[in-house]
């Protein structure tokens, strides 16, 4: 069981987020592999991916590449068993370059809380090491952002 449950309450969908935020923000790729159910079907850009041991090869190889990786989430909307959520990260790669990529996630859940779908549009702006605005995870007195105003 991976708690909150479905159906979402607004203080509910948005502990998922920041949990998911939380944990992605770890580059565990285990850890964070355990939010999702067995069978989970993903699409990540052009990626599709299923299951966890899928999940866990996706993210190794895409935080081995995405170096000092840093993300912030936040609640875009959700009803019963599906929250979605905007969200922002940056990095840099292996030659100095720093990204930021701007996405939409859909997720859907089983009824242990679990995600059993995750569909991720993502676009990249190469940005300046001076245009950075996001250092590691989120402050505890910024959690309040993360439902959009």
């Amino acid at each position: 069981m991976r708690p909150p449950l479905p159906p979402f309450t607004t203080e509910s969908a948005l502990a998922k987020v920041q949990a998911a935020e939380d944990a992605w923000n770890t580059r565990d790729p285990e850890r964070v592999a355990l939010a999702y159910t067995e069978d989970s079907i993903w699409r990540n850009r052009d990626t599709f991916v299923t299951g966890r041991p899928a999940i866990v090869t996706f993210l190794r190889a895409k935080w081995d590449r995405e170096f000092d990786y840093a993300l912030r989430k936040s609640l875009w909307s959700f009803t019963g068993d599906r929250i979605a959520v905007r969200f922002q990260y940056e990095f840099h790669d292996a030659s100095g370059q720093w990204w930021r990529s701007y996405g939409n996630e859909l997720w859907e859940f089983d009824d242990m809380g679990l995600m059993r779908r995750r569909e991720a549009s993502i676009n990249d702006l190469r940005i300046a090491e001076e245009d950075r605005r996001i250092f590691g995870s989120r402050p505890a007195n910024d959690r309040t952002a993360l439902q959009l105003r």
